[in-house]
């Protein structure tokens, strides 16, 4: 593992809040790289997307959450009753997603499905670890958007060009870290992946290349089946 030891720096970018949506019972934003959906440990983790939103909209409710290097949608509800109404549909996965990546490396194949088990690797701890015994089930779909032979981030500390894969993937379930966990066990790291990217694949981008571009889900007031996008920046 790449940086799991490492002490976390945060410096958050100062974007506006990007709305993509807003209406009475949802708030639909985008959430860019290096921001955390929610606070954490300590005052110098306490900016965070949640907290920017209510600056602005102070009865805003968490819905979900994404890791703090990946960007896209994220939704959050304008009443008890939405939010309640969008968890059900979490939990009921009859929540669509779609994340693009870049990956390390050709798949051999142009799609698949990712069935793998995961569960929290306690000792180093926020890992997740693939695990047949105590995981939970864990599926994720993918395809092959573009086969790249010569990438090479401008910005990224390793300048070397290497093969990788821009990916669509489909999150049947939605465990903690489940598509950096199931990329890498597929021999496909993402770039940028601080966390279980080899420490060369880590550097080859200057953020972790996943984004959040597409939910599908229904509104909380009359049921009608709605399609947010957010072009993916990378």
């Amino acid at each position: 593992m790449s940086s799991i030891n490492k002490p976390l720096v945060y410096n958050p970018p100062n974007d506006p809040l990007n709305i993509i949506h807003q209406d009475e019972d949802l708030l639909i934003l985008s959430k860019p790289a290096g921001l955390l959906s929610v606070p954490g440990k300590g005052e110098h983790l306490a900016d965070c997307l949640i907290n920017r939103a209510k600056e602005e909209f102070p009865e805003v409710l968490l819905v979900h959450r994404l890791d703090m290097d990946t960007s896209g949608l994220i939704i959050m509800a304008m009443n008890k009753a939405a939010q309640a109404n969008l968890g059900q549909q979490f939990e009921k996965r009859k929540v669509d997603k779609t994340y693009i990546a870049r990956v390390f490396a050709h798949p051999q194949t142009d799609e698949g499905l990712i069935d793998l088990p995961l569960c929290l690797d306690w000792p180093n701890r926020p890992l997740q670890m693939v695990c047949y015994e105590n995981g939970r089930p864990s599926q994720t779909g993918w395809r092959v958007l573009e086969r790249e032979s010569n990438y090479r981030d401008a910005k990224a500390k390793n300048q070397t060009q290497i093969e990788t894969s821009l990916m669509e993937l489909k999150p049947i379930t939605g465990r903690s870290h489940q598509l950096r966990v199931h990329l890498m066990e597929l021999g496909h790291p993402i770039l940028g992946d601080m966390l279980y990217a080899p420490i060369s694949i880590e550097d080859a981008a200057s953020r972790m290349q996943l984004h959040a571009q597409e939910i599908t889900l229904h509104h909380p007031k009359g049921g009608e089946r709605i399609t947010f996008t957010d072009a993916c920046p990378f």
